[in-house]
Order: structure tokens, then sequence, then C-alpha cells
């Protein structure tokens, strides 16, 4: 959802009603609604929603479906934006309104999630979405932003082609589930906390991960998948992380499109998951007028606004239930009651907010511009991106010797500045290039653009090879951009674009210490690279952010030591004629190998969680565990106490980390399982746990407790209900060869954890 998914005739409109709004509040004083129970601080949210909602008109109640919502002047009730974007920081247009200069002029920009989830690093997803909600909030009390945020992303990414992946933490289910309980802890301050800092949004709900035919395409699913993968993570966000709202995307699912959809919108979220009256359904921007334009679901418009309505979506990003509810109303398509419950849902949300409350009772009105891009702000967005950035590859090369003073930096990621942010960004205070970081490191630089990242023309190879001849080392800034991954456009292949392979080969000619930096959010294929005895480096850097360029070069002069985890695999570019991007079936077949790390059959040019030090661990088991355990007796408190079993516990695995080399270090520790109990296929392995654990000193141990719940080794059936199965299971540490295993038995009767929702439309 962007400026992009609208027709341009409605981004302009939108455009402008966002820059015309200034976010204030409402009056319960001196203003009409003094004496309404909306601002009647001793009632509960609903309630308080009820009175107000109430005295709209019919015409009233249509007027404010839609994200660009007029409010009710005579009521008291201004102009509210709902759509604001704060996906690794305050984003523009739609997020904040930005000055030129001065105060509230840019906000902390933090790397995109594909390299945040690279950290494996749970506190600090957490930390960063509270400071984003923190500026966000001084920004709401400058009049410069709203207080609904439609992020995150959490879409699983599980096909290297497709354009938002890097919005996302990853492919692995586990993996954002618990990346977004952070998350949504952060934004929203706290777990369903009585007064929300501000109101999240999980997007893109469901099986959304196709850009080229997206307002058309159909995700055929089987409810195994939809359970057990595409689901999860809004799972976890919905009735375990309590978001305050979720968006419908653009995509049908078995037939009927998400923002249509009862199953998805009631069956499987509210009734199955819980989410609450006092939550709110947002469609994709235009995807309610695509239920009629573009999947022809319903036969008028006025059919397909009444079926998205009464179906579950509460607000319309877009126009067309302003256009055409009047009509499904004048037709009885809808009642007054239907639109009723959509404005509650909205406005409750609003009361949870401190829309209507007096300023001096709440701490979120007191943050202004000084609690913006601090200094530890700063420092968290450099951290994000140092803990994210991978060492795919290393023949001793990095860190980069003290006797190496010059570098050519060469390509067209080296100066970047913007770039480094990715999509939904905002105004950041500054932006470190790559360029930037090797000069501000010590390093004397020559930089040569080299080429594009498309780029057929070689007139720039022969000053990107002299530059790298009289250099001491070479490092070669590359990748992908938003030129060729974004939304709405997919990449067709996953080989590194244009010429970028040719001048890497001539810079390897030279015979130079050659470092390659790989950025973008999906891989390309490193084969060729990694086969290279003349390539000695290379590292994935995502879009790293404000920090970027100093995160990257600190790594490479050794200032600091890379720790990240691809939180995706790296496949060879073959595995595009291999399985078609729309196919959304995730195990192997006779026309797939299979999809992500768990059900993959082919070999990956570098794995799902591998990542480099440069150091040495050796990993120990701090605690022997269990060589058994008793089914029956590990779901018996979970009935008891009434409470979702996939949450209750396994075990927690006591993990010895000891730093065997001679540079202080961070260290993921991944814990993997397999068991081939249950009926097949069954998986390569699935992530159960992981922890990041940080400055291990040389010589030193760090402990890792790694958690374990009944839902992270269970397995959907056909009918997408979670089973733990009885029979072997064993655990590895980490990725390639595997560091520490175990190996325990599961007896008694196998149980099924949890029931999913049958569709009744299937």
């Amino acid at each position: 959802m962007g400026p992009h998914a609208l027709s341009s005739v409605l981004a302009l409109l939108s455009l402008t009603l966002v820059q015309g709004i200034t976010f204030t509040f409402p009056d319960c004083v001196n203003g009409p609604l003094k004496s309404n129970g909306v601002c009647n601080t001793t009632l509960d949210p609903r309630s308080r929603a009820e009175a107000l909602v109430g005295l709209f008109t019919v015409p009233e109640l249509i007027n404010n479906t839609i994200n660009s919502s007029p409010g009710v002047p005579r009521l008291g009730i201004l102009n509210y934006e709902w759509w604001s974007e704060a996906l690794h920081g305050l984003a523009s247009p739609h997020g904040a309104s930005f000055t030129s200069s001065g105060n509230y002029s840019s906000a902390t920009s933090f790397p995109q999630p594909i390299l945040m989830g690279a950290a494996f690093d749970d506190p600090l997803i957490h930390s960063i979405a509270s400071t984003i909600s923190t500026e966000a909030r001084a920004f709401n009390n400058a009049g410069r932003a709203g207080l609904d945020f439609w992020t995150p992303n959490i879409n699983p990414f599980k096909d290297p082609r497709w354009g938002r992946g890097q919005e996302t933490p990853g492919e692995d289910a586990l993996h954002l589930a618990q990346y977004v309980r952070a998350l949504i802890d952060g934004l929203q301050g706290g777990v369903d906390p009585p007064q929300l800092k501000v109101a999240a949004d999980c997007k893109h709900f469901a099986a959304y991960d196709i850009e080229s035919s997206r307002t058309s395409f159909d995700a055929q699913v089987s409810m195994q998948d939809l359970s057990e993968y595409y689901l999860a993570p809004f799972q976890a966000c919905v009735r375990d992380a309590k978001v305050a709202s979720v968006m419908c995307s653009y995509n049908s699912v078995n037939g009927i499109p998400s923002c249509a959809n009862s199953y998805l919108l009631q069956t499987v979220l509210r009734e199955h998951w819980g989410f609450g009256e006092d939550r709110w359904v947002t469609s994709d921007c235009d995807a309610v007028n695509n239920i009629f334009n573009t999947h022809h679901y319903a036969a008028t418009y006025p059919e397909a606004v009444a079926e998205a309505l009464k179906a579950g979506t509460d607000i319309d990003c877009g126009s067309t239930y302003a256009t055409y509810l009047p009509a499904a109303y004048n037709q009885s398509l809808i009642t007054r009651a239907d639109l009723e419950q959509a404005l509650v849902r909205q406005y409750t949300s609003l009361v949870r907010l401190g829309y209507f409350d007096p300023a001096a009772s709440q701490p979120y009105r007191r943050l202004t511009w000084a609690d913006v891009n601090t200094p530890s702000s700063q420092t968290l967005a450099y951290t994000a991106a140092l803990e994210g950035i991978v060492l795919l590859k290393n023949t001793g090369t990095l860190p980069l010797a003290p006797s190496i003073k010059k570098l050519a930096v060469i390509g067209p990621w080296a100066n970047a500045t913007l770039g480094m942010q990715g999509n939904y960004h905002g105004v950041a205070p500054f932006l470190v290039s790559p360029v930037q970081g090797a000069t501000a490191a010590g390093y004397n630089v020559t930089f040569v653009w080299g080429t594009d990242i498309a780029g057929t023309s070689t007139d720039g190879f022969a000053a990107a090879v002299q530059a790298a001849q009289a250099a001491d080392a070479v490092v070669y800034a590359g990748g992908i951009d938003l030129t060729v991954e974004r939304e709405g456009a997919d990449r067709s292949s996953i080989t590194w674009p244009g010429n970028q392979l040719d001048l890497i080969a001539a810079l390897e000619g030279v015979g130079k210490p050659l470092v390659v930096v790989q950025f973008g959010g999906g891989q390309v294929d490193d084969t060729v690279l990694k086969a290279s005895s003349s390539v000695n480096a290379i590292l994935w850097a995502g879009y790293p952010g404000q920090s970027g360029g100093t995160a990257l070069f600190d790594i490479i002069s050794g200032k600091a030591s890379p720790s990240g985890r691809l939180p995706i695999t790296q496949y060879p570019a073959s595995y595009t004629t291999q399985v078609k991007l729309q196919d959304m079936t995730l195990k192997p077949s006779s026309t797939s190998p299979g999809r992500t790390y768990k059900w993959y059959t082919g070999t990956p040019v570098y794995e799902f969680g591998h990542g480099l030090h440069y150091t040495t661990f050796n990993v120990s088991w701090a605690k022997t565990p269990a060589s058994q355990y008793n089914i029956p007796t590990l779901v018996a408190p979970g009935v008891a106490l009434d409470t979702p079993l996939d949450l209750a516990p396994l075990d927690t695995f006591q993990v010895a980390v000891t730093n065997t080399g001679t540079v202080t270090s961070d260290y993921v520790a991944l814990l993997f399982a397999n068991s081939t109990s249950g009926p097949a296929p069954h998986p390569n392995k699935q992530l159960v746990s992981y922890a990041h654990l940080h400055g291990i000193a040389a010589g030193a141990t760090g402990s890792a407790s790694l958690a374990v719940t009944l839902g992270a080794i269970a397995r959907a059936d056909e009918k997408g209900n979670m089973w733990v199965y009885n029979g072997t299971y064993q655990l590895n540490v980490d990725t390639g060869p595997v560091r520490l295993t175990h190996q325990f038995e599961l007896v008694g009767a196998s149980v099924q954890i949890s029931t999913w929702p049958q569709d009744p439309s299937a």
C-alpha cells in the first residue's frame, strides 16, 4: 500500500488532504462535545464511542468510512487522516509532515526490516519500535502526524522475486511471529495497554506477496499452509500482541477478495483470534475498488462496497465507500447498524489513544521535538545496521589489515544516500554513504561509479580499474535497489542485474584485496563470487538506514565485528525457472523444489541463518537437556488454564557460548529441530528458538536461554489443525557444520493443540 496503489487522481487528492490536515484534538471543554459521553473519562472506551457515533446522520457515517475522514464539524469532530506510515521510522508524505528545516525537519531512519530481522534481536526491535512511537507522538503533539500507523508488513518473504520483501523481517514464520510481538509491544506501549501509545496495523491480510498482478491475483492456499505459515505471524500480532488494527490485502484468497472475505475478517480474525470491537480493519489503498474493478467479484460497485463493509472492512483507503455506500444504503444492501459498527470500532480506538482526554492526564502528550532523533536514537539506528549486516564470505581479508590505507570504493551503491533507506522512508537527520563511512574510518578514498544497477555500458570500467590499481584494497558496493525491487514491481530474475558481475570480474583481475558489498532486500545469486578466489569477502548490507555507511566500514575496518544472520535463503538463479511466482504451495512437488529453508530440496548458495564472524566460538549445553518429554504432561497446564496450547512450554534449553578466538563479538544462537514424526513430507528443519548474545570477549562465555514452545515444534494437518506428534526429535544449534546437537523423545499419544476454523465457502 502506498501512493502508487491509487490512481494518479486519487493519489493527488489523498496527498492534498494529508498536507491540508493539521492533526489536533477535539475540544471536550468548550465545544459541542463537552456534554457528550465521548468526553466522559469514567465510561469505557466503547460506550464513549457509541455515545458519539449515535449522533451521526447516515451521510455523516458514510463520509467517515474513508481514510481521509472529514469528521462532523457540527459535533466538533475534526477531520482526521487514518493513513500514516512508520515502517522503519516516520515516513512521508503519509506518516509525518516534515518542516524544511529546524524543529520537526527529520526523524530517526532505521534500517529496513529485512536487515533488522537479520539481527535476530527482539529486544533491539522493541527498542526501535518504542523510539518510533515516541517520535510519532512528538510529531502528533506538534500537529504533524496522526496516531495510527499502518505498519508492520509481516507477510513472510517466501520468494526472492517479491518486490516488497525488504519491508519484512524474513522468510521464517516463527521469526516473524517473535519479531512482531516485540515490535507491536514497543509501538503501542505494551500488550493491550489501557491507553495506546500509537495504534499499529499488521498487514497485508492475507497471503500477499506478489506485486505484478496484486490487484487481481487469486492466491490459492491450502488450509495447512494458511494456518502453519501465511497466517502464523498475524496470529502472533492479533492474538498475542493485541494489535489495534489490521489491513486487508489487494489479492483474493481462494476465490474471495481479502477485503470482502468474511472467513478471514470475521471467522479467523475476530472469532478465532479475538480481534475485539475496539479494533478496526482498513483496506489497502483502492482494494475495495478492486473487488468490483479487477477481481470482478461483485456485479456492481454498490454490491462490492456492501460486501466489504459487511465482511468487516471498517475503513476504505480510497474513495469507493464514500462514492457508492449511499447507493448501497438506498438499495438496502447495508443498514445503519453496519455503518455504525465500523465507525464505533474506529472511534473506540481513538478513545483508547487518548484523543478525547485532557492533555494533562497523558504523558504521551508531553513529548516534543526534544524527544526526536536523540543521541540514544542515533546510537540505536547505528546498532541496528551493525547487528544486521551479514558476512557471507571471508578468506581472511576482513577486517582489513592496518597497512591498508588507500581504498577504491566502486559501484552504484558506493555513494548512495537516500538509497540507504529503501522504501517507506521519511526525512533522515543525516545519511552516511559507504564513501562517507570509509572516509570517516580514516581511509584515503577514491570513489568511482563504474556502472549503474542495471547498466549495460562499460564506459566507467576503465576508471574503476585504474582506481583499483592505485589502491591498497577495493570495496565494490552494488547489488539491487528500488529501481529493480519495489512496491508494484517484482523481479523476474535473481541474478546480479546489468553488467555488475562483469565490472567485478575486471576488478578481480587487478589482483588487489577485493570486498564485495551486496545491497538490497532480496538476495541475488552469489555463486560466481562465492567460488572466486579473487573475491576475498562478501557482505550483505540490505538497506541499512541513516548510519549504514558508518556501520559498514566499522565492520570492514575491524572496529566492530559482524554477527548478522541471513533471514532469507539465497537461491541459485535457476530457482526462478523451477517454481512460478504465483505458486503459493510451500512443499516440494513435481513442479516445485519447495519454498524456504524448511522445504527447499535444492542446494542454496547461502542458507537461511548463514553468517560468519571474525572470531571462533565453542557451543555446549550449559545444562544437559532431557532425553524424554511426556506429551500429556506438557499440555495439562495449558488445558487447565484454558490458554493457547501452542504457547505452552516444551523446555528452555541453556547453551553456553565461549569465544575461542581473539576478537570480541556478538553471537546469534539459532536453535533448529527436525523429526520424521507425523505425516510425510517432513520439513528439512525448522527454527524453534533464537537469542542474540552481545559482546562476548575473547576467552569469555555467554549464556543463551532458548525457550521452545509446543507451537514451535508442532505441525499442521491438512485442515490446518496444529499437532504435536510423538516420536524422535533432534535439536541443532546453528547452521552449516552443526555446532551442537541433542536428541529427545516425545512420548504418549500425539495431541492436537489447536483447531483451525474451516472456510465454509471451500
